[in-house]
């Protein structure tokens, strides 16, 4: 299973760092991305990261702002989220699974999300 946690309130431009933990799973085997949903809306692919951690992708809305890590050793991916906005605010997904690493269809097993929500 996947758990997505780190998420909380902050204020616009701040900063917060999710951890994607998994347990049964060797996530250092998958490529792993991070999604979010806000309210009314459809769940949104942010960033993704391959096993090895050499290729990354992000959303433009995220880029420069965002960075996906991942230690495999701590079988933990990382997103790092700067300069927050309000528009950010959503609940935060971990997904991990096989193929590329820009492709939704890649990613079929699914954590909880944690909430980030970005105060004005």
């Amino acid at each position: 299973q996947l758990q997505a946690f780190g998420g909380g309130l902050v204020q616009a431009g701040g900063s917060l760092r999710l951890s994607c933990a998994a347990s049964g799973r060797t996530l250092s085997d998958y490529t792993v991305g991070w999604f979010r949903q806000a309210p009314g809306k459809e769940r949104e692919f942010v960033s993704g990261i391959s096993w090895s951690g050499g290729s990354t992708y992000y959303i433009d809305s995220v880029k420069g702002r965002f960075t996906i890590s991942r230690d495999n050793a701590q079988n933990t991916v990382y997103l790092q989220m700067n300069s927050l906005k309000p528009e950010d605010t959503a609940v935060y997904y971990c997904a991990a699974g096989y193929g590329r690493v820009g492709e939704f269809s890649t990613y079929t097993y699914w954590g909880q999300g944690t909430q980030v929500t970005v105060s004005s």
